[in-house]
């Protein structure tokens, strides 16, 4: 049973990865519903939360059928983050985390995210701001190092772990990598046998497929691993690697149905969260996504994208609902 402090994860857990504009409550709301056991908010920027931004608040948004759950902060600053922490501990997840994994150039520039990798000392006093400001269990995500010169993940698991760090999600790429490449796992599953490390160890990288996923639980060892892009416009992964694991066996793919029915419910939960116009809008980069690989779908993924009124969206999932059995798949599972 993985654990971190009193929250059981089960024997080997899947996690959903915090992802900037993604991981928000209609998208984990599917997640959980398809198998996922521990979900992450959106990075929310310290900063933010303490001069009461409204986008950074409303990322504490969390719901009871979502736990167990963290909220994930990033900083440069000792004193936001302390004051962040305090801040997530009223609103009561289950975890808090913290991203020092963040590649993109407006996190790092600000001495945040995977910026932090350059300076040990400093993360381990962001670290130990937030241990102190909250009664929470705190975990991190981070990555291998800044650069395939400079790949810390050993120094930076242990320093973590002997201030209190409960839990460690790490991405098998280094900042400098940022998406591109393929992720490393030796680095991550040599944290996982260190005799010195007691906490939790979870890859996160390049898990795609059922098959990939249970070949990296048995090569590497991790205690669990974080699923992240390859659940956008796809959350039936998680249930697909757990029967995988158990069998050996492919679900069955999610057919045209299956998948206007959760395009249709991650539209209605987005509008009832965001408002009409903002959900209708954000909800336009997922369409590609959930209906990729239908074969002659063009014009209604046209018509989804840039439609802006509602009614008419639902008409179209409606219509392809109606007609599912026209559409087939050009590259079937």
């Amino acid at each position: 049973m993985v654990k971190i402090r009193d929250i059981e994860l089960g024997e080997f857990p899947l996690l959903l990865a915090p992802m900037e504009d993604v991981s928000d409550p209609p998208f984990r709301a599917l997640c959980k519903k398809h198998g996922a056991d521990l979900m992450y908010t959106e990075f929310i920027s310290s900063e933010g939360l303490i001069r009461d931004a409204i986008k950074s608040r409303q990322k504490l948004d969390i719901f009871d059928y979502e736990k167990p759950i963290g909220i994930q902060i990033f900083g440069g600053d000792e004193e936001a983050m302390a004051m962040s922490a305090k801040i997530v501990d009223a609103t009561n997840p289950d975890i808090l985390d913290i991203n020092f994994g963040c590649p993109v150039k407006k996190v790092v520039s600000k001495g945040a995210g995977a910026g932090v990798l350059k300076d040990v000392d400093l993360m381990v006093r962001l670290t130990k701001a937030c241990i102190n400001s909250t009664k929470l269990p705190v975990t991190v995500k981070t990555r291998l190092g800044w650069d395939h010169s400079m790949i810390n993940i050993m120094e930076v698991a242990e320093r973590l772990q002997d201030i209190g760090v409960e839990a460690l999600s790490i991405h098998g790429r280094t900042r400098a990598q940022m998406y591109k490449g393929e992720a490393d796992w030796s680095h991550i599953a040599e944290v996982k046998n260190n005799p010195r490390i007691k906490i939790p160890i979870f890859g996160n990288g390049d898990i795609d497929t059922p098959e990939k996923a249970l070949e990296y639980k048995n090569r590497y060892g991790v205690d669990g691993i974080m699923i992240g892009r390859a659940s956008i416009g796809y959350p039936w992964i998680f249930n697909e690697v757990k029967h995988f694991f158990a069998t050996g066996e492919h679900l069955a793919a999610p057919g045209v149905k299956d998948r206007v029915e959760a395009a249709r419910d991650h539209l209605m939960m987005s509008v009832n969260w965001k408002g009409e116009r903002l959900g209708v809008v954000e909800m336009k980069r997922h369409y590609t996504n959930y209906f990729k690989g239908i074969a002659h779908f063009k014009e209604f993924r046209t018509k989804l994208v840039t439609s802006f009124d509602l009614q008419e969206i639902l008409d179209t999932l409606s219509y392809l609902e109606e007609n599912a059995e026209e559409f087939s798949f050009s590259n079937p599972v």
